[in-house]
């Protein structure tokens, strides 16, 4: 009966945490799709600005050889400017508009009737003086504008913006827009799409969540079935057992891997990518960034290789910490051609094996950054047993760093692996020291308490 009210508390507190988050999740789901659609709109937007723009200057570049030459009354020019523009036209409702400076209307394609009466006063539905504010803009040295006009493709008004620029010389205001419902009726698609899909997940996460629930609880009342009583060596066991499963899951996700592997996969990632890029447009040899890429995958390959053989060494459980040590020192200097000297010491036997454990894995994170920071020739190890306890010292002939800046900074040895190094050895009541400064070497020493040693039996 403890037990099921013991699985009770944990499956309410669970359930109600993970109703809170899908209760949250919905309501805040709205706010989120307005606001990345915003800024789908914004960058849709200014992508049609620049467009507008690269439509006025093929205008303008079409009639320059017109208008360059041709004087102020030069109505022979004037008409074949008008004739030009009219003809241009782009995409389904893309055409040029022009008005005198007064507002007569003068080239428009899409309603001829406006060519010839003044529109200097015209309004659309929401009170915008459109001809009037185009020409300010226009006069201004060009500029954008919005408003309400009939779109030729569907004879409906639509929002439009368009873009507009004087031709000062004859005092001719020249436009182009386009209209923008197409884009709302795209961003309403997708809006929907976002939603549908939100919902859908919505959906599967309740689904997943009672399961889930369902599953702990019914898990429960099969323990509670089937184990009845719990002795105080099986507590141990299983006390020992989640440490084990603990060093094994920090093995097989091994902090090992913070530097080097991902550098070197985005490395190749961008390689391929160039690769890629050069292929597509056919502007250099590709075939450089693959070979890189290649290289850089088998660099990854080796890595991997390396972290999987040092992860967990039989040799550190089958003959003891000293032999580890050595062979580890051993490989490592085959590896780098960097000189390391390390001397055996009997008294390691005395040590329990999760004391073991973390003095190797000092070593080895140790000299991993020795490997990739310190250019060092030569490392040195000692392993000393003394009145007040056991020391690990690791120095090197590198290139050294300044401790004192780096402490300065939050988090400073995290990418170096220092603090894993520290929150090992304080696992155990111990202390981590470096002492380092530029082209002067590093010396990492770690301190146990003497209770660590234990007696032989």
């Amino acid at each position: 009966m403890l037990r099921l009210k013991i699985l009770l508390l944990a499956v309410l507190p669970l359930s109600f945490a993970l109703s809170v988050i899908i209760f949250i999740l919905f309501f805040q789901s709205d706010d989120l799709i307005e606001e990345q659609l915003q800024r789908v709109e914004t960058n849709v937007i200014s992508a049609k600005t620049d467009e507008l723009k690269h439509y006025m200057h093929m205008a303008l570049t079409a009639v320059d050889h017109v208008y360059q030459n041709a004087g102020d009354d030069d109505e022979v020019a004037k008409e074949k400017v008008k004739a030009i523009l009219n003809d241009l036209t782009y995409g389904k409702d893309g055409y040029f508009f022009v008005y005198a400076g007064d507002g007569t209307g003068l080239v428009h394609p899409s309603q001829p009737e406006i060519v010839g009466l003044n529109w200097w006063g015209l309004q659309d539905s929401k009170g915008r003086l459109v001809i009037k504010e185009l020409t300010e803009r226009a006069r201004r040295g060009g500029g954008y504008y919005r408003y309400l006009w009939e779109k030729p493709s569907t004879d409906t008004v639509a929002e439009k913006l368009s873009y507009a620029v004087m031709l000062d010389k004859w005092d001719w205001m020249i436009g182009t827009g386009i209209y923008l419902d197409e884009i709302y009726d795209q961003i309403e698609t997708r809006k929907k799409e976002i939603k549908d899909r939100i919902e859908r997940a919505f959906i599967l996460i309740f689904w997943i969540a009672v399961v889930a629930l369902v599953g702990v609880f019914l898990s429960g009342l099969v323990i509670n079935a089937t184990e009845r009583k719990l002795a105080d060596t099986q507590l141990k066991e299983l006390t020992q057992r989640i440490v084990e499963f603990q060093e094994e899951e920090r093995g097989r996700v091994s902090r090992e891997l913070h530097d080097g592997i991902s550098q070197i996969l985005v490395s190749v990632k961008y390689s391929i990518e160039l690769a890629i890029d050069k292929m597509k447009t056919g502007t250099g040899d590709a075939i450089k960034p693959m070979e890189k890429g290649a290289m850089g995958l088998r660099e990854a390959i080796g890595e991997v290789r390396r972290i999987s053989r040092d992860l967990r060494p039989s040799v550190l459980d089958d003959i003891g910490l000293s032999a580890a040590l050595d062979a580890m020192s051993h490989e490592f200097g085959e590896r780098t051609a960097i000189e390391v000297s390390f001397k055996k010491h009997p008294f390691t036997k005395q040590l329990g094996q999760d004391v073991k454990t973390t003095l190797f894995r000092i070593a080895q994170e140790a000299l991993t950054n020795i490997e990739r920071h310190s250019g060092a020739s030569q490392v040195k190890i000692e392993l000393v047993k003394r009145v007040d306890g056991v020391r690990m010292i690791i120095s090197d002939d590198g290139v050294g760093f300044d401790v004192l800046r780096m402490e300065g900074r939050k988090n400073a040895f995290q990418g170096i692996g220092l603090r894993n190094m520290q929150e090992r050895i304080e696992f155990h009541g111990g202390e981590l020291t470096v002492w380092s400064s530029p082209d002067k070497g590093t010396v990492v020493e770690a301190k146990l308490p003497l209770r660590v040693l234990q007696v032989e039996q």
